[in-house]
């Protein structure tokens, strides 16, 4: 756990990290999202790119689809998504479309030596687009990596 880690941000993480196992349990991407504003749990999300053969199902988006559905339009502006990896460059673009203002990681893809995404991590992505996120990581984080590895569908640098 880092230095900034606090027991709301496990608690919630291990929802997310609950999404994650359920992902893997059914042969997707293991990965989980759950959107949280003033304590309150607003949607959740986990990755489906395998069982509905779509690239663009990932847990980030299907967590704010989920608190659109529940909460309305405006229910990120603010919020702050839990999810177990590090949001790939699309998923970076809900979050900052949607208005989240924290994220609180798991595992960054650095830490996984994922090879598929180049120089990529979400500070870039900030860099770029002017994206004003709050960032927490390391929560959590051996957990996920033991069930990522477990999983071993990244490409990865030995």
């Amino acid at each position: 756990m880092n230095d900034t880690t606090n027991e709301d941000d496990v608690r919630w993480m291990q929802l997310a990290l609950a999404e994650a196992r359920e992902a893997y349990a059914r042969g997707d991407w293991p990965t989980g999202a759950v959107l949280v504003k003033d304590g309150r749990l607003l949607g959740r999300g986990q990755n489906r790119q395998v069982t509905r053969g779509d690239v663009t199902a990932h847990a980030e988006p299907e967590a704010l689809r989920d608190a659109f559905a529940q909460h309305g339009a405006e229910a990120a502006q603010g919020a702050t998504l839990y999810c177990t990896m590090e949001p790939c460059p699309m998923c970076a673009g809900a979050l900052k479309l949607g208005g989240v203002r924290t994220l609180v990681l798991g595992l960054r893809h650095a830490r996984l030596r994922r090879t598929d995404l180049g120089d990529y991590d979400i500070e870039a992505f900030c860099r770029l687009t002017g994206f004003e996120l709050a960032l927490r990581d390391g929560v959590c984080e051996a957990e996920y990596l033991a069930l990522r590895l477990r999983w071993g569908g990244d490409r990865v640098r030995p």
